[in-house]
């Protein structure tokens, strides 16, 4: 049995809220309820950050995270080394290497990873700009950080093999982040022990 609002507008907020991923029609309810209960400044500002969100925000030229400049502060960072690229799937990622303070290079986001069961292939993701950073001859070693699942390690072959043509170092996390971890819940303890320790990637052996 459907909920009969005594507003049209605060039926409209809940269905605006309970769109969200994970919000359902109760919390929704709850989150409208207590914007109402805020004062009218503070509400107002939280719709304005919203809206600069969704018009302002960019993504990075060079490393195709989320920025609110063309060029985000890691790639524009001088002090960064700019001849190490760590290759993640999205800016979540980013956020959790960077958490460890033990990666100095820049990233690459491919903005996903493939997974045909989703419909997602390789030119759906950077893979293409990445490989032209390569080509361009001043990175020296790519560090694959993808997820340990079957569709991050997809990811990681498919990349190897279009990057080994290259003079380049191709290395991934040491398996201290488990086999079917998400790199984004895994503790920054661990993903830093993982970064440091990094191995050289192969292809697994056949038969």
């Amino acid at each position: 049995m459907s909920t009969r609002f005594t507003s049209k507008l605060l039926e409209e907020a809940v269905n605006e809220f309970s769109s969200l991923p994970g919000i359902g029609r109760k919390t929704a309810f709850r989150l409208v309820m207590h914007l109402l209960r805020r004062d009218r400044v503070e509400v107002k500002r939280f719709g304005e950050t919203i809206t600069r969100l969704r018009d302002d925000v960019c993504y990075c030229s060079i490393c195709h995270g989320i920025s609110d400049t063309p060029v985000c502060d890691i790639c524009s960072n001088p002090g960064r080394d700019r001849s190490l690229i760590c290759v993640v799937e999205n800016v979540q990622d980013v956020m959790a290497v960077e958490n460890t303070r033990q990666y100095k290079g820049l990233y690459h986001v491919l903005g996903g990873i493939i997974s045909p069961v989703d419909g997602i292939g390789p030119s759906d993701l950077t893979i293409n700009r990445l490989e032209e950073k390569v080509r361009d001859g001043e990175i020296r070693e790519i560090i694959l950080a993808l997820s340990t699942t079957m569709e991050g390690d997809t990811t990681n072959f498919y990349i190897f093999k279009r990057l080994s043509q290259y003079n380049i170092r191709i290395t991934t996390l040491a398996r201290g982040v488990a086999i079917g971890d998400v790199l984004e819940y895994t503790d920054e303890i661990t993903l830093g022990q993982s970064i440091i320790n990094r191995r050289p990637f192969s292809l697994p052996s056949q038969g």
